[in-house]
């Protein structure tokens, strides 16, 4: 017992792990046997603070709605409006500023959103923890913990701190959220080594980890931040994020503009003040309505709709997209970074493999669920022609504590997840749980300790007769068996050779061997002893090879990001051994290449980035490490998607370019990291993002294409109108009207694009692809050209028949609107014809966006108070003809256009294909 006084300072001890007990115990001044006393908890308490992780930083509901604000084109556009305003053109500041905070709602309510939904699954650590305090047990709430709190754990209990183990009773441990270990940990009271890793520290009990079997005893040695949880949850708030292509893109796209649009009004003015000897004033305002005419004022709201729909395709997937920009740099992602356990595999052990003493069978299905059955040389085998395979699957389920359910049609396990895998076996094997604990009732067992590596149980049947199960390590249960059994159910010499082959085999494959036997006991046993089990004479059934396999979809999802161009590596905690062999199955590469942690301490950062991009799979790696792999990639100018669920995986999402979380078994710190989260842990919904952000790129890019050349050919009507001496053409109320009309109605239509046949099969984008290349530039001008000349050609028309002023310009507008209207045809595929049925008719919310811009054209064109807003006049029904006919010649020189590139890029298509990104008419959302 140690001494123990309370007026005594306590130590915070240094690798706990590495010590005694009683030397913890001693630094902690605490009794094993009493506990701390209420009035040391509560000065321990104020001392320590609450044992409870910090809450994630959080801005305030303003600061979140001035951010929506944070972007170079909103800048311009508040610079725009405030000109505006300063001018007294109040109307088109109202549209401007109206552009501007609709923008900010949709991406204001959109994060709100996405916290709500992550706020519902918030529950990191236990609620509740049984402790010793003045001499009795008692229940306290999990953030009273201090360290010296003497705390009991039993099967099912959440870790509710870091502990020092004092007593265990066959007590383990699922650390997988930790360290990414599948498999429990066998715990003990024994030191360990002081460098040891975190997954080999057998003397401790991490906080969040659970317990999934046995019992325990431990003492509280760290609370809240300075527990492993919380270490790592410090190592995340030091992470910088990473910003996403499309931001980047986008704040060099508006730069760029910016100072395009500031050149054109600059040349204007000086233009017509040293030319054409007009006013400084008068000038100053033409050059205002030319930058406004030039800016794509809805530019920003039509990416964020864009962003939003793919979001909303995503949720119909069950994903939570928790950032708008994620979608859209899910598209350019080069590397995917995965987590193994819970991610590309179930976090499941299934029996896989059953080898006995005349030949290996295959087991199918996978997890907990028992569907399945077992095969042999490509052939389905019967439990009627195989009599073992039910010897097998009672013994299985006798020796066994674990319990398998149906709930809401998914099948749950509560135990240890070994015992979890035997109990599917038994069940696939025909065995019934109550039927068979109805026959055989357990009078006695012997529960599994690391020390003596087996559990066995003694059963009796109602005619009195007895029987002995046993699993266990295969070496330790080989050396007590005499004789072995064929699938015949006929007994078989016990070859010591063949059997080590097999296992050996099964051992390369990555599989966890646990082998079963059992014998048959004189009828007057009630009671089983060590000496009962080491008297030997069992015959061994067979062995079995356990490992958490795959999941099917995870394959199909691997082989789909590598047909797109991308690859995938697994960053595990896990086993060198059990990595590779997952690796293979899952076909990550023809030959897998495998660096382990140990290994990655002995690289600095440089040789790191130049071996990082051959290797495919990262094994016993910690949140360190795998931090330092993204870090990696991304120095190599790799684009980054990381996807994980477990606390160890939180920091390398924040960092990667994109984090994908899982939702269901995902952790708090792995969701509140990821921007991304997958509600359904569906590895395959990583390569349906993909491909739903590539999507999004091509469509912004329409969209880009389509919105600019109205801006192009208003501001080079205001432009020629200076050069050549002419009346204003457009008025920029009217300017605006176009441009929102033409954004809110037209672009949009755009966004329900469906992805092109071959977008999974293009290579990634390069990152620093710029939104606007060489071709599609040009098609931008080419439009834009043809829009000036139907616009000003129009308006110059009206005029020279002796049309009012305000007549003409309504015609110039409507021609602007109906260039628009059948260039949206021809935007729909960038490459292609789209003279087809399909072509026109094949998405309707382009016809919708099409009624929708002819009901606000006649309240524009013929609306009395629309009249006297934006000074239009009614136009009869010849200027409709004439307007109508340019938009037709529009259609028809953009698909020559497109047939002239066709030709001319004939022995380069590929080229050209992936300049303008190809589309099949005819879809729609």
């Amino acid at each position: 017992m140690t001494d123990f006084n309370p007026d005594t300072p306590f130590d915070k001890p240094s690798a706990c792990h590495a010590q005694a007990t009683e030397a913890v115990l001693l630094a902690l001044r605490t009794s094993p046997h009493a506990g701390l006393g209420s009035d040391e908890a509560v000065r321990r308490l104020h001392l320590c603070g609450a044992n409870a992780l910090p809450p994630p930083p959080r801005r305030g509901a303003l600061m979140r709605f001035l951010l929506q604000f944070h972007n170079v084109l909103i800048y311009v556009l508040l610079v725009s409006g405030v000109v505006t305003t300063l001018l007294g053109h109040l109307v088109d500041a109202a549209v401007i500023f109206g552009v501007t905070v609709i923008n900010a709602v949709i991406g204001f309510l959109q994060e709100g959103k996405a916290e709500r939904a992550l706020d519902a699954i918030r529950d990191m650590l236990a609620p509740h923890a049984h402790v010793l305090r003045d001499g009795r047990r008692q229940e306290v709430a999990a953030d009273a913990l201090v360290p010296g709190d003497i705390v009991f754990l039993a099967s099912g209990d959440r870790v509710p701190a870091d502990l020092r183990l004092l007593d265990v009773r066959s007590l383990r441990i699922e650390e997988a959220a930790l360290t990414g270990e599948s498999l429990g940990v066998d715990k003990s009271i024994a030191p360990v080594s002081a460098d040891a890793p975190l997954g080999d520290r057998t003397s401790m009990a991490f906080s969040g980890t659970l317990v999934s079997y046995g019992q325990g005893v431990g003492v509280v040695v760290t609370t809240g931040a300075a527990t492993e949880i919380g270490r790592i949850s410090t190592l995340l708030g030091a992470v910088e994020g990473m910003s996403t292509p499309l931001l980047r893109q986008m704040a060099g796209f508006s730069q760029f503009l910016t100072w395009v649009i500031l050149a054109i009004a600059v040349a204007a003015f000086v233009f017509g003040t040293q030319i054409r000897d007009y006013s400084a004033g008068d000038m100053f305002i033409a050059a205002v309505g030319l930058a406004v005419a030039a800016i794509p004022e809805g530019l920003p709201a039509v990416m964020t709709i864009t962003l939003a729909i793919g979001v909303q395709r995503m949720a119909r997937r069950r994903a939570i997209i928790r950032r708008l920009p994620a979608v859209e740099a899910l598209g350019s992602v080069t590397v995917i970074c995965s987590d193994k356990t819970g991610t590309l595999t179930r976090n499941e052990m299934t029996v896989q493999r059953v080898i006995c003493a005349d030949g290996e069978v295959g087991v199918t299905g996978t997890g907990y669920a028992p569907q399945g059955g077992f095969e042999r040389e490509r052939r389905e085998l019967g439990v009627t022609e195989a009599p073992l395979l039910a010897d097998i699957g009672r013994a299985c389920l006798l020796c066994n504590d674990a319990e398998l359910s149906l709930h809401d049609s998914q099948w749950r396990m509560v135990g240890d997840p070994t015992e979890g895998a035997l109990m599917t076996l038994a069940l696939k094997a025909g065995s019934d749980p109550r039927l068979e604990r109805e026959a055989l009732p357990r009078d006695d067992v012997i529960p599994f300790e690391s020390e003596h590596r087996f559990m066995a149980t003694l059963h009796h049947d109602h005619q009195g007769k007895a029987r002995v199960m046993l699993k266990g390590a295969p070496e330790r249960v080989l050396a007590l068996c005499s004789v072995s059994r064929r699938l015949d159910g006929e007994p078989s010499p016990l070859d010591a050779d063949a059997w080590q082959q097999a296992m050996d085999e099964a051992a390369g494959a990555g599989m966890r061997l646990l082998a079963v036997a059992e014998r048959s006991a004189t009828g007057g046993e009630r009671t089983l002893t060590f000496a009962d089990v080491e008297a030997g004479g069992f015959t061994l059934l067979a062995v079995l090879g356990i490992t958490d396999p795959p999941r099917p979809e995870a394959v199909q999802a691997v082989a789909s990001c590598l047909a797109a161009g991308m690859r995938v590596k697994m960053i595990t905690g896990d086993h060198a051994a059990t990595a590779r062999a997952i690796g293979q199955q899952l076909g990550l590469a023809a030959d897998v290449r495998v660096l382990t942690g140990a290994e990655i301490e002995r690289l600095d950062d440089a040789r790191l980035t130049e071996v990082v991009r051959d290797v495919d799979i990262f094994a016993r790696a910690s949140p360190e490490h795998k931090l330092r792999l993204v870090q990696a990639l991304q120095a190599r100018g790799e684009v980054v998607a990381m996807t994980g669920d477990g606390v160890n995986d939180a920091p390398a999402l924040k960092r990667a370019n994109v984090g994908v979380a899982m939702g269901h078994k995902g952790t708090e710190a792995a969701k509140e990291a990821a921007e991304m989260v997958l509600a359904d842990d569906n590895f395959a919904s990583v390569a349906a993002a993909v491909e739903e952000g590539r999507t999004v790129y091509d469509n912004l890019r329409k969209a880009i294409a389509y919105i600019l050349p109205t801006n192009i050919g208003q501001a080079a009507m205001v432009f020629c109108a200076v050069l050549f001496g002419l009346t204003m053409p457009i008025t920029p109320v009217q300017i605006l009207w176009v441009n929102m009309v033409t954004a809110v109605t037209l672009a949009l239509a755009l966004a329900f694009e469906r992805p092109e046949a071959d977008i999974m099969t293009r290579p990634p984008r390069a990152p620093d692809e710029p939104l606007l290349n060489g071709l599609l530039a040009w098609r931008i001008v080419f439009v834009g050209f043809l829009l000036v000349a139907g616009g000003m050609g129009l308006f110059l028309w009206e005029v020279a028949r002796g049309a009012s002023l305000e007549a003409a310009r309504t015609a110039a507008v409507n021609a602007l609107l109906m260039g628009e209207v059948f260039y949206l045809f021809n935007v729909r595929n960038l490459y292609a014809s789209v003279l087809s049925r399909d072509g026109f008719l094949g998405n309707r919310y382009v016809l919708l966006a099409i009624v929708m811009l002819a009901v606000c054209q006649a309240m524009f064109t013929y609306l009395p108070a629309m009249q006297g807003l934006f000074g239009t006049e009614p136009l009869g029904g010849d200027v409709w003809l004439r307007i109508l006919g340019f938009g037709v010649v529009l259609l028809c020189a953009v698909e020559a256009e497109k047939l002239v590139l066709r030709r001319f890029f004939r022995r380069d298509e590929a080229h050209l294909r992936q300049a303008c990104p190809t589309h099949s008419p005819g879809s729609e959302s």
